[in-house]
């Protein structure tokens, strides 16, 4: 089926998942002339390992350079992006897919929502919040991205210390300082267990970086938690996911939670919070699950700022010791088998192809 396709081909969660989804849809046919427009004008294809011989890649480049050749205004258009900026079309049938993550959409969020044809979102949460609101919209599960993650065996510490990760930009709606210093109250200077950070957030400066970290410690240094800078190929993140044991998802609202569904597709052990987007993989079996306390305001000022015309609400919460709790049943489950063959299930049941076929069943 024709179509026209307007997203974003970067680093980031948003996108990764693009790449994926463009990924099978040159595996299911290399000559398509797909019409490309991309977001941000630039196809960064770097944290992709990117080789200029790459077919996929040049395939790619051709679709986006051919794009105003091939592009139909009667073919339907889909577009992975923010809500805000959600509205602009290229054809008269107007497909978003879109992670909206807290539970109280504006008037302008809604208004957007209402006018495209399809709303497609990636969990259960956010759907109910839309429909109870008389918004319509199609659930899309993502996918495990096997081409950029797979188990590695690999030893990485001589000795027998149990690693937790942390992802993510560091963020008030990820919860970071919070998990950071429950977690040392508990773990830190403790040679048994590590913390490894990748909470880098590249959207604030080296400084306030530092003092963030600085501040989720108390203000104090301890010899098992490390910070880890900015990631920016698929290679290496791989290479951070599979060093650890546990991963640690604990964000208050997640459209799904791409790192923590991956540490746990290859095979690592996870303490979810039972919440929002997780909630779409993330079980009893093969996750420790921990209940929300409640609900708090997502604002930090930066983000997230009350009274703006977008993202606006509240995430779940949690309490410090129902987290240390569950990072103690991770341990033993560790302790019992360092491969989470739960997890590794995840590979299977959330594959490219359903999440593209999800994605094109809206175009029938």
């Amino acid at each position: 089926m024709q179509f026209t396709a307007n997203l974003p081909i970067n680093g980031v969660s948003f996108g990764q998942v693009s790449t994926l989804f463009l990924r099978e849809i040159f595996r299911r046919d290399p000559f398509f002339a797909l019409p490309l427009f991309v977001i941000g004008g630039k196809i960064d294809f770097s944290s992709q390992e990117e080789v200029k011989t790459d077919p996929f890649l040049q395939w790619l480049q051709k679709s986006s350079k051919e794009s105003y050749r091939n592009y139909r205004k009667n073919d339907p258009s889909i577009k992975l992006w923010h809500l805000n900026g959600g509205l602009e079309s290229f054809s008269k049938i107007h497909n978003l897919i879109t992670f909206y993550e807290l539970d109280q959409p504006t008037k302008e969020e809604l208004k957007i929502a209402e006018s495209v044809d399809n709303l497609l979102v990636s969990n259960s949460y956010c759907q109910d919040i839309f429909e109870n609101l008389n918004v319509k919209s199609r659930l899309i599960p993502l996918a495990f991205d096997n081409y950029n993650f797979k188990r590695i065996e690999k030893v990485y510490f001589e000795d027998e210390r149990i690693t937790f990760n942390l992802c993510g930009k560091f963020e008030h709606r990820k919860h970071h300082k919070k998990i950071i210093n429950a977690w040392v109250k508990k773990y830190g200077n403790n040679s048994k267990y590590s913390l490894q950070c990748a909470v880098y957030n590249p959207f604030l400066s080296e400084e306030l970086n530092k003092q963030l970290f600085s501040e989720s410690m108390g203000g104090s240094a301890y010899f098992n938690v490390n910070f880890l800078g900015h990631m920016t190929q698929n290679a290496l993140y791989n290479d951070f996911l599979n060093s650890g044991d546990i991963i640690i998802g604990m964000s208050g609202a997640e459209g799904w939670g791409l790192p923590e569904f991956q540490s746990l597709g290859v095979g690592k052990h996870g303490v979810i919070l039972d919440a929002t987007g997780y909630k779409e993989w993330a079980n009893d079996k093969n996750s420790v699950l921990v209940s929300p306390s409640g609900k708090t305001d997502a604002y930090d000022g930066i983000f997230f700022k009350k009274g703006e015309p977008f993202n606006q609400g509240r995430i779940f919460d949690f309490n410090d010791d129902d987290f240390i709790d569950g990072c103690e049943e991770a341990i033993k489950r560790v302790e019992n088998d360092r491969v989470n063959h739960e997890g590794l299930k995840i590979q299977e049941n959330f594959t490219a192809s359903r999440m593209t076929d999800s994605i094109l069943s809206v175009l029938d």
